[in-house]
């Protein structure tokens, strides 16, 4: 089933240190993590409502993300999911997810279920049974037990069809607000089915929940290994580009580019990590705009795409093979300027160099080859 997705991302967070859908968690930003989740579960857009004076943070936050549009909120949770709707009126949507920022750790799995439970019925909620038994409490002693049979933990996202939601919200008294979206379209009789939810859906409140929601986000990782390898001859010129660093020589590399083989062979390793493709399917040597461009553009695409994914660059490793020109002169300048195009550490850039014993093409003199090594860390 086609969606749109709604992010709730308003709210001081007070209680838990600040405005929390901001806060770094395991290394972005909280709203973040619930922005990728949904994109990546199929999202067509992404209305994301916030504050009318954190506009420049959320779009801070979610730099790089694509099909997203930011809306200002209102003064209720309820008015800020209505500004929602209202910005997906002209298309229309069959269906809509609405989804707490506070909730970062939302699963394709979770998603895939309510979709699967909006065939049958106006909206349906991820939801958890109640495990521990419910006290009433006054001044500090309990009061009442209560019977817990029945009882969910309602979670978000929340899914509805659209027209249903939407006409829900209209009809709820006014000045009043709601729990949940949910409720809305529970009160204009609308049919809500329960579908498992997820532990890990939890809602990030207290100061405490963060180091709970550190634990669970560390585990949903991966490390990706990507290599890459590329060649230019040599050809006419006074100098080369090799890692980003212009360097007087006899010869150039011939490219349609800069013909900046380290840079090449290290945007291929990225994209390999990420399993897209290779440099000439984002920058084909068929495209006149490319001609003679500076290589580190290429670079920082693919960096960005590591990012656009949750990922973080661990380290990098290139290894450039040739007779001359002399690297070892050039090699810290190398490192340096990598790590700046890459935003790293020049601890987490590695720029060797080696020769073929006057053995195949390099040997020869004919071009110069280089390899490379990219180590990723990505959302599971």
């Amino acid at each position: 089933m086609v969606f749109d997705a709604i992010i709730a991302a308003g709210g001081s967070g007070a209680r838990a240190g600040g405005p929390k859908q901001w806060r770094p968690l395991a290394g972005r930003p909280v709203v973040r993590w619930s922005a990728e989740a949904l994109l990546a579960a199929g999202a067509r857009r992404l209305i994301v409502v916030v504050p009318p004076d954190a506009e420049a943070a959320a779009r801070e936050a979610l730099a790089g993300l694509s099909d997203l549009r930011f809306v200002a909120g209102g003064k209720t949770r309820a008015a800020s999911v209505r500004a929602g709707l209202d910005a997906l009126a002209a298309d229309s949507p069959e269906a809509v997810l609405v989804h707490d920022a506070a909730r970062p750790l939302v699963t394709a799995a979770v998603v895939e279920a309510l979709l699967a439970a909006l065939e049958k019925a106006d909206g349906a909620v991820p939801a958890l049974p109640l495990a521990d038994t419910l006290k009433r409490g006054a001044e500090g002693r309990v009061d009442a037990t209560l019977p817990r049979d029945g009882l969910w933990r309602a979670q978000t996202p929340q899914a509805f069809r659209y027209d249903r939601l939407v006409a829900a919200h209209a009809a709820w008294p006014g000045g009043g607000e709601m729990t949940d979206d949910a409720a809305a379209v529970e009160r204009n009789a609308g049919t809500v089915a329960l579908v498992p939810g997820d532990p890990r859906l939890m809602k990030l409140t207290w100061p405490e929940d963060f180091a709970m929601a550190e634990a669970l986000a560390g585990q949903a990782r991966v490390t990706r290994i990507g290599q890459g390898f590329d060649a230019h001859r040599w050809g006419p010129g006074r100098s080369v580009w090799l890692c980003g660093i212009e360097i007087a020589h006899d010869q150039t590399l011939i490219g349609h580019s800069d013909a900046d083989a380290g840079l090449h062979a290290l945007t291929d390793a990225l994209l390999g990590a990420l399993g897209e493709g290779d440099i000439g399917d984002h920058f084909p040597p068929s495209d006149p705009q490319w001609k003679g461009a500076s290589s580190d553009r290429f670079l920082r695409h693919a960096a960005d795409m590591v990012a656009a994914r949750g990922g973080r660059i661990a380290n990098v490793d290139v290894t450039l093979i040739c007779e001359r020109p002399k690297v070892k002169p050039h090699r810290e300048a190398m490192r340096a300027r990598v790590a700046e195009i890459l935003d790293l550490p020049l601890q987490a850039v590695s720029v060797k160099a080696t020769t073929t014993e006057g053995m195949g093409f390099p040997g020869r003199g004919e071009g110069l080859a280089a390899q490379a090594v990219a180590s990723v860390d990505l959302p599971a």
